[in-house]
């Protein structure tokens, strides 16, 4: 929901009619109330049955964030190389990567059997822990210190992310985090990124 202004499984769970069960542990989750994986799991547990088509659809309605677009522009035009990291699903991030121009997706594979959901994730689920892991082996692997990296997040489980990154954003967060990060930005659109890499508006118009 960093990126898109919706938490996709919520609109899965509608989707399943049961939208009120899987939101209530979405806000647990978030507010680091209780342990993403195992709520993750729970959640996932609620969409058995749920048909491939409907994800097709919740894709090509997703609402990118204000600003994404523009930021991802420049940033590519600017060399950058860009990840997404998500507690979310490979389905809906491969969208949003052809659609932005994204480098590299990271995120939990719906398991799916017979056009159907199966209620079950496919691999490692990528939690908190998980995703500051991807985020180092990337910098890694591109030759980029730590130092060098920009992490933004909003939810309890991108702190770990947050922390290791030389520039940590809280995004539109959740209290928790906008208390721990370095920095926070609530009112722009994620565009407003680029003002704390420095750059001014005649720089990037």
């Amino acid at each position: 929901s960093t990126l898109i202004e919706v938490e996709v499984i919520d609109e899965l769970a509608k989707a399943a009619g049961v939208g009120d069960k899987v939101a209530a542990i979405t806000e647990q989750a978030m507010r680091g109330e209780i342990d993403f994986t195992e709520s993750f799991r729970r959640r996932i547990g609620l969409l058995e049955g749920l048909d491939e088509s409907v994800l097709e659809g919740i894709a090509e309605r997703l609402p990118i964030t204000e600003g994404a677009e523009r930021l991802f522009a420049i940033l590519k035009t600017l060399g950058f190389k860009t990840a997404i990291l998500s507690g979310g699903f490979t389905y809906f991030a491969r969208h949003l990567q052809k659609k932005l121009g994204i480098d590299y997706i990271y995120a939990n594979e719906l398991e799916i059997e017979n056009g159907k959901v199966t209620g079950r994730v496919a691999g490692q689920v990528v939690d908190g822990k998980r995703k500051a892991a991807l985020l180092q082996e990337i910098a890694q692997k591109e030759g980029i210190r730590m130092e060098q990296v920009i992490a933004v997040g909003d939810g309890a489980n991108d702190l770990p992310m947050l922390s290791v990154a030389g520039l940590g954003i809280a995004f539109r967060a959740k209290p928790i985090v906008k208390e721990t990060a370095e920095h926070a930005i609530s009112t722009l659109g994620l565009d407003g990124i680029l003002y704390l890499l420095g750059f001014r508006d005649r720089e990037v118009s």
